[in-house]
Order: structure tokens, then sequence, then C-alpha cells
């Protein structure tokens, strides 16, 4: 991605990277404000960094889960213990869950753990860039598009998932517009897919995650998602308030896309009702940067995914091409 760094200049970096025996990432958790680079040693912390959200978004997660496999190789953990612990860290993203046993396969194969953990990485970015290339043949000049939460390369190691066709579409010298909702209670639309999008330089509003319906009544073409787990009908799961968004998406007759790699697929889960959602700490809800605004007394429920049914995608934008929901099957073989 691009990146205007504290001296000014612009950089290509990428979210996560292994470099000198450790673990490097971008804290996103200071993103916008600040472009602060994290390393870890051990698997122990890269599952605390996947747990925590200092690097999030389910193809970054997977492939940061590859490296924290990597690092107990190197540090001789028990790779067993070690893929139970970097499992244990968040419970809907299936791209962890595809890395981390990814991983296992190939060190138990004898192979080196930092060359499988850069391969995984480099082939996320592949794939990457194979769905813009597919999703950017669906955009045409002019569009009005619409995005929620972020599936960008903060999300994905490098280039995004819904944010690739944009990138694409951009790059070929097609004039979009994106609606950017900001995504509460972590915020990662305002802070991170506005970040990237300005980055880029590509024309875009944030806008409140309730004021998405107003804006598709007044004219959106387009919208495409992330998912951060897909099940083999094609009912997924992605950041909460994206089932709102595919409903009054249909309401209206927009197209409605959703951008992910076949990791993010999982054929053993059969619907979306088989999808465990994650359910966070109360306190996203009710502080904001410590201080509480939320009256004492009072409760919050904070789940960090819905389900949002197949009936309601148009598609699904992979690096094998783009897949009606009755055709992901295919995609196994």
């Amino acid at each position: 991605m691009k990146a205007r760094m504290e001296d000014g200049k612009v950089s290509d970096i990428r979210a996560v990277w292994f470099d000198n025996g450790k673990c490097v990432m971008i804290d996103q958790r200071e993103l916008p404000a600040a472009i602060k680079i994290v390393s870890f040693g051990t698997h122990t912390e890269v599952a605390e960094a996947i747990r925590n959200m200092t690097t999030r978004g389910a193809p970054c997660i997977g492939a940061s889960a590859a490296y924290g496999m990597c690092l107990a190789a190197l540090n001789k953990v028990d790779i067993d213990k070690a893929a139970a612990d970097i499992k244990a860290a968040r419970p809907t993203a299936y791209d962890l869950f595809y890395a981390v046993d990814w991983m296992l396969a190939k060190l138990k194969a004898g192979e080196d753990p930092v060359k499988a953990a850069d391969s995984y990485a480099d082939s996320i970015v592949d794939k990457c860039k194979a769905i813009g290339r597919y999703g950017n043949e669906l955009i045409r000049d002019g569009m009005t598009l619409m995005t929620h939460c972020n599936a960008g390369a903060l999300a994905t190691v490098d280039v995004g998932t819904a944010l690739a066709p944009m990138r694409a579409a951009h790059d070929s010298g097609k004039k979009i517009f994106v609606y950017a909702s900001e995504t509460r209670p972590r915020l990662q639309g305002m802070q991170l897919t506005a970040w990237e999008l300005n980055q880029e330089g590509i024309d875009h509003a944030i806008i409140p995650d309730g004021a998405s319906a107003y804006y598709m009544s007044k004219g959106v073409d387009m919208i495409i998602v992330g998912a951060d787990r897909i099940a083999a009908n094609g009912d997924f799961a992605n950041k909460i308030g994206t089932f709102d968004k595919a409903i009054v998406a249909k309401r209206f007759g927009i197209p409605f896309y959703v951008a992910a790699p076949v990791s993010t697929f999982d054929f053993n889960t059969r619907t979306g009702s088989d999808i465990v959602i994650e359910q966070r700490a109360e306190t996203e809800v009710t502080e904001i940067s410590g201080i509480r605004i939320a009256p004492v007394g009072s409760k919050a429920l904070n789940p960090a995914f819905d389900v949002t049914p197949a009936e309601l995608v148009t598609g699904f934008i992979t690096e094998k091409g783009v897949f009606a929901p009755s055709e992901i099957g295919s995609m196994k073989e």
C-alpha cells in the first residue's frame, strides 16, 4: 500500500512481514494518527496482537498467524500447541484457521518456516491482485460505490479485497466515488478505509453507519464488502452492519458483491447459522479513548460480526473469478 511516512515520503509498505527473526506489522490501533511499526518474537505475542486488533482483517490475520507459526518453529515450541494458542485468538475469521493448518502441514513436511510463511503472505497479495482485476471488470467509469469496515491493504497484507477492485478501477483511469461507512464501534471504515482511500487519491466520503440507506436511496451503483468467513451455501460473516446494508441494497436493486480469497470459504461450515460470532467487550461501545460516554449502569452488547444470507449476495469476487452463490461449490475443484 502507499503510505506517507513521518519524513513526508510516500513508501510502499505491507501490513505485516517478517524481518530479522521477528514478525513485524503496522499497529492498526494507532491509525490514522500515526504509522507505528511493532514487532514480535514469539507466537504468543502474535496471538495477542491478533486478539487485541493490532492486526485485523481476515487475510491479514491469516498471514500474521502464519508468521506466528513460523516463530513457534524457530523458537522450538511444540507446533501443535502453538497452533492451538493462535487459533484461540479470535473465533470468526476463517483465514486464521486456514493459515495455521496450512503452516502446520508445511512445517511437518520439513519446509523452512520463514520461506513457508513468506510464501503464504505473498500468495495472499497475489490473490488480492487477481480479485482487483476481476472486480474492475464490474466497475464502470463514473460509478458511485459503497463499502463497509476495512477490506483494504491493511486487512489483507497488501492491495485489499473489497478495495482491490476500487484501486484497480482508479489506476485504470476510471472516475469513481466511494462511500465508506464509519463502522462503529471500532471505526475501521473511518480510521482505516478512509485513510487508505486518501493515500491512493480515490474520491470518497465517510458516512455514519445509519446514513447508508439514505445514500443508497439517492444513488449507489454497487456495494463491495469483504468477508471473515463464508459458509458452503454462500451465507457469510462480515463486520457488524453488513447485513443491514445487504437488506437495503436488495430493496433498491443495488448489486451487492463480496470480495474474498478462496481461503475465506469454509466448506465445512454448512450455513451461516453455524458460524461462531465473536462477542467483544462492552467497553468498545460504552467508552471512547477510555472515557465512558454511556450512562453508568447501562449495559452494551457488542457482536463483532453479523451473518448475511446468500440470497442477498449478487456474487463473490475471488482470485478464481466472480461466482454466484449457487456456483461457489465449483471453487473446491
